[in-house]
This record gives structure tokens, sequence and C-alpha cells, in this order.
């Protein structure tokens, strides 16, 4: 489930890092942290789906629209009826453990509790910082 780049800058500024494997965007984001050197853990949610308590944790820091992708085919192809639930906390995060790919790729959680979503290198860069 972890993938750890071997080269970092300074272990203090170990990352987590959320997504999928195989996802274009997460292939740029992989390609950045180990061109700038940083140190991080892969969490894959294809191998290993997001808790509630994940979820949760994620909500305390971003809003749920925040956290959505809605630019994904797995969100396009979800009915009417599930893109409702997707609105109210409550009925989106099982919709989310069952749907990891819906949720906005990647999330990065750094070293302070903080996080971004989305790859952004100016964000990241800053929050190394």
């Amino acid at each position: 489930m972890k993938k750890v780049c071997k080269k970092f800058i300074n272990r203090s500024e170990i990352m987590k890092v959320y997504g999928i494997k195989n996802c274009d965007t997460m292939k740029k984001t992989f390609a950045f942290l180990q061109e700038k050197g940083v140190f991080y853990e892969f969490l894959d949610y294809k191998k290993q789906a997001p808790t509630i308590q994940l979820l949760r944790s994620f909500l305390s820091k971003t809003s749920l629209d925040g956290l959505i992708n809605r630019q994904g085919t797995t969100f396009r192809k979800l009915d009417d009826a599930q893109k409702e639930a997707l609105k109210h906390e409550s009925t989106a995060l099982p919709i989310l453990m069952a749907q990891p790919s819906a949720i906005k790729r990647p999330l990065i959680e750094y070293a302070d509790g903080s996080i971004t979503l989305g790859f952004v290198p100016e964000q990241i860069i800053a929050k190394l910082k």
C-alpha cells in the first residue's frame, strides 16, 4: 500500500499522498515530488479504500464540495440520486468509501496536518517551505 520516494530533502517534510496509482494526475504528482526530492508516503485508494474516519479527518480540513472530483469519469457515471447524495456528508461518505475515484486527487497531507487537493505545483511548493 505504501510507496516511499527514496530521495528526500528533510525527514520532517514527510507527507502522505493519497490517490490512485494509475491516475494521470497522480503520475504528474509523483514525478514532480521526485524531481523536487521530496520524501513522501503514498496511500493507494484502490489497495485500501478510505475509511469513514479518514474521510471525516479530510472534511475537518476542507469542504465536502472541495473533496469531490466532479471532473472525473466516476462522478459522471453516477446516477442523479448518487450525485444528489454527494451534497450531504451523511450520504456522501458511504459513496466516497465505495467509489474512492470520486475523491479529488491527489490529496496531500503535510507534516503539519494541513492538506491540499489536486495537483497545483505552486501550492505544494508553498506548503513545503
